[in-house]
């Protein structure tokens, strides 16, 4: 076990003996060696807990946290309480670090104290790890960072962000009465204190895993919770947010459309695109992702047709 470690690094882990053994690989090949491990497992039900003790077993920087199921929030402040590093990075059991993750946003953290949270571009892979052509850029804070991450989560996803441990101690822990996008309000309360700057690094240095699995059962569950936030963020700073609310409203609702559309439901997906053209429908000629996902979602229900009436035409062909 390192004494002092730089870093801290949380791994939540839930029924994911698919995932963890190359999550916790790319921590063993990160280039940074001062760093710590904390797993917590959340109470699965499966063999995770097995799987990890190897890791643990062959390098004492890893340890096994076991606990009661609480979900994400739960398992990544059972870690935090646990953690010694003066920064905490995030990752879920899913997700993979690139070799130079840690290394480079510790560098950053040590050189540029007005910095309290680091993220880099993102590339999205399948279940089975390979690469999608999608990126998440994780575009720069050219504004008030609140106002941004209102709007869209420029860090991305969870397993992203590198930040300093006083942070916590600052703003709280991430709120385990939130089911989703517990992230994005834990980034909200550190831009909300006005002192700190987040910085993005432009390569690639983290890979998301898109579970095609997880995106249908939780989209009313996402909506509630992203509304508890932004309702949230309002409570603690009216006078700024209110001025950004449509908007914020808008982007949540074209994000839920998107994933509507994924899930193969296209008539929650038409609902949602006009529940944000009726928000702001200023974003759709502003924002080129913003009209993509809005002409895709008016032809959805064409192509379902088309492919529908295809299939007919092919079954009939093949039965006589």
């Amino acid at each position: 076990m390192i004494t002092s470690p730089k870093v801290s690094v949380i791994v939540p882990a839930y029924n994911v003996r698919s995932y963890i053994c190359e999550a916790l690989v790319s921590l063993e090949r990160q280039s940074c060696r001062e760093f710590e491990v904390l797993i917590v497992d959340d109470g699965s039900t499966d063999d995770t807990a097995e799987l990890v003790k190897p890791f643990c077993r062959r390098d004492s920087r890893f340890q096994l946290l076991q606990k009661s199921n609480g979900g994400l929030s739960s398992a990544r402040n059972y870690g935090i309480r646990h953690a010694r590093a003066s920064y905490i990075a995030l990752l879920d059991a899913d997700d993979v670090y690139k070799p130079d993750k840690l290394a480079n946003h510790v560098a950053v953290l040590d050189r540029e104290p007005e910095v309290g949270v680091v993220y880099s571009a993102s590339q999205a892979i399948r279940d089975d790890g390979s690469p999608t052509i999608m990126r998440l850029s994780g575009k720069p804070v050219m504004s008030d960072p609140l106002l941004a991450l209102l709007c869209k989560n420029f860090i991305g996803h969870g397993s992203n962000g590198v930040l300093r441990s006083c942070l916590v101690d600052e703003v709280g822990e991430f709120d385990e009465g939130l089911r989703s996008s517990e992230d994005i309000d834990f980034w909200l309360r550190i831009a909300a204190t006005g002192r700190w700057r987040f910085h993005r690094e432009p390569q690639v240095l983290c890979c998301y895993r898109v579970r095609p699995s997880g995106l249908s059962f939780n989209i009313t569950q996402m909506q509630h919770s992203h509304e508890q936030v932004l309702k949230a963020a309002y409570q603690r700073s009216p006078e700024l947010v209110e001025k950004v609310l449509p908007t914020a409203y808008a982007y949540m609702y074209r994000y839920l459309a998107r994933l509507s559309l994924t899930a193969g439901d296209a008539a929650k997906a038409v609902h949602f695109i006009n529940q944000a053209l009726a928000a702001n429908s200023s974003i759709f000629y502003r924002d080129p992702r913003s009209l993509l996902t809005l002409v895709a979602v008016r032809l959805a229900p064409l192509a379902k047709l088309v492919i529908k009436r295809s299939l007919g035409s092919v079954e009939y062909t093949a039965n006589n």
